[in-house]
């Protein structure tokens, strides 16, 4: 898997993107290419933990990038494990606390970043910022390097993980085995050697197809995510955004080549022909457009990560265009092993094998979100499904913008309606009967916001009506443009007015709040309390048996037979 990889920007999805991924490319060209595919989290860590989890970020606990993940939450490496697979890992996982397994039996190498809660997110105190969030150096310092710290872990994971596949022939060659090798790149800094930063010399490198906008005319959460990066009342140069995409493209590749490395291993090894890879990422970058940077936001650019199932011999290749999430890899792997997920479990995500390979299973083509980290104060949720996308937070307007016909996300449909709202109950009884809270509806006016001066937004009094049903409507009828554009808005007032419904009985954004609160400030205390004194660190040290390594005059036996071991594919002995 690639770290902050935008979907959008691949030639995978977009056939005229400059960017280059001849080894993805051939992957989506064989495999089942998953046109849709979101992030759970628009952030590493909460992400990654819905990622192997199959979980929403609030159910576990993922509220930020110094989360701990409890150690008796299964992952899909408990469950292959389980099957009898070797489980391993190599690369970034942001695991935080001291477990730093979860499942994995082997862990191949450290994290680049910090497993402690140092990088903890504080609600009590919003306009502080830490030395620790996202500034612009990353686009300001945009270039051509001779090393980084990100070229040095994502080396050391891609050589760690082929040597995983030697040993593993040499040793384990009749038991299955699930190696998870995650990638930094092309994770700011936006920097990347001269071999694959001159790949693009004289490659036209687009600017973002939507331009800044005025950081006045911003959606509240945007404004505040330009003022945690340091950015708000500032422009970026077009020189410097150029560079930063440039880096940014070079590093795609440079991730590409790695995947190039890793297939011609499994080729090589024999084992390539019953080996199924799925290439995924954490979330996407927004790399200019809109003005924003980074992530940590619910458009397309932030959301939407590549995913690829290649298997030829199994799997015929399809593009999948419903709506599927990362969040659903845990039970789709298991299926993948022959087992079943444990019913009496909690699973948000749903097994994605009837797109692969089984007709017959859920389609939901629904995505649900959950933001929770540095630049909000409370949930900001978001229902992906059909062609629409709807974003809400209590401090904020909702947002819903139509992605086919507005894939760009330029209008919101949200912000230019009048909604009845049914009037919220006293309490948030499941039990109460849709009627009891129609009866009363009160009529809520959202217009565009021009201006926003405080950290956040006035909360919009939100319903809280049970489940509304599924969304599928078409939006267009047969006939005259205007017949169409009619029918258009309103069904998108219909909708919006359901999502809200749905978003506000799916989620108890008041204790949602109050436990990410209870949770930021238990890791600040601790955090603090154990950087005094005698230090004990979390972070992953792999072990390094020296004396298992090469050749040694003990548990080896012979010379012979120690190179007879290590050889592949081994001679028969004399």
């Amino acid at each position: 898997m690639a770290d902050q990889m935008a979907a959008p920007m691949l030639s995978m999805y977009d056939s005229s993107s400059p960017v280059k991924t001849p080894t993805l490319d051939r992957l989506a060209e064989g495999g089942v290419v998953f046109e849709s595919a979101y992030c759970n989290s628009p952030l590493c860590a909460p992400s990654r933990y819905s990622l192997v989890t199959g979980q929403l970020p609030s159910k576990i606990g993922g509220y930020d990038n110094a989360s701990n993940l409890g150690s008796d939450i299964p992952t899909y490496a408990h469950y292959l494990r389980k099957e009898g697979y070797h489980t391993a890992l190599s690369g970034k996982m942001h695991f935080c606390g001291p477990d730093q397994l979860h499942g994995f039996e082997q862990r191949l190498t450290t994290d680049i970043y910090p497993g402690d809660y140092g990088w903890t997110v504080n609600w009590d105190e919003p306009e502080v910022r830490p030395d620790w969030f996202h500034n612009m150096s990353s686009v300001l310092e945009a270039g051509p390097v001779v090393r980084t710290n990100q070229l040095d872990f994502d080396d050391d994971v891609i050589h760690k993980s082929i040597q995983y596949l030697y040993d593993h022939l040499r040793h384990r060659t009749n038991q299955p085995f699930c190696l998870t090798v995650s990638m930094t790149h092309p994770h700011d800094p936006y920097a990347m050697t001269k071999e694959y930063w001159d790949m693009y010399e004289g490659v036209e490198i687009p600017l973002p197809k939507t331009s800044a906008i005025p950081h006045e005319q911003q959606d509240p959460h945007s404004q505040r995510l330009l003022k945690v990066m340091d950015l708000y009342g500032n422009e970026m140069p077009e020189e410097n955004v150029r560079a930063a995409r440039r880096a940014y493209f070079a590093a795609c590749t440079y991730v590409d080549t790695q995947v190039e490395k890793l297939m011609r291993t499994l080729n090589n090894c024999g084992l390539s022909e019953d080996t199924i890879v799925v290439f995924t990422g954490d979330h996407g970058d927004m790399l200019g457009e809109r003005g924003l940077w980074y992530k940590m936001n619910w458009y397309e650019m932030s959301a939407r990560v590549p995913m690829v199932v290649y298997a030829p011999n199994r799997y015929e290749p399809k593009r999948v265009k419903e709506n599927v999430s990362t969040m659903d890899l845990l039970p789709t792997f298991v299926a993948m092993s022959g087992s079943s997920v444990q019913q009496n479990l909690p699973l948000d995500g749903v097994s994605l094998m009837p797109y692969i390979a089984d007709p017959v299973g859920i389609k939901t083509d629904t995505v649900l979100g959950e933001y929770m980290g540095e630049g909000t104060l409370s949930p900001l949720v978001m229902i992906r499904r059909g062609r629409w996308k709807f974003i809400y937070s209590p401090i904020d307007p909702p947002q819903l913008f139509d992605i086919e016909d507005d894939p760009a996300e330029r209008v919101n449909l949200a912000a230019v309606r009048t909604i009845e709202l049914p009037s919220p109950p006293s309490s948030r009884d499941p039990n109460t009967s849709f009627s009891f809270y129609v009866n009363s509806p009160s009529v809520t006016t959202l217009t565009p916001r021009t201006q926003l001066d405080p950290y956040f937004s006035n909360a919009l009094d939100p319903p809280s009506p049970p489940r509304s049903p599924s969304l599928h409507r078409d939006s267009t009828i047969p006939g005259s443009e205007d017949i169409s554009v009619s029918y258009r808005d309103i069904s998108a007032q219909s909708v919006l007015t359901d999502f809200l419904k749905e978003a506000t009985a799916r989620w108890d954004f008041k204790a949602i709040t109050e436990n990410v609160l209870e949770s930021q400030r238990r890791r600040r205390l601790v955090h603090c309390a154990l950087m005094r004194g005698r230090i004990t660190s979390w972070e992953y040290a792999p072990p390094h048996e020296a004396s298992n390594m090469y050749i040694r005059n003990q548990g080896m036996g012979g010379l012979d037979d120690a190179e007879w071991v290590s050889r592949w594919p081994r001679l028969p002995k004399a």
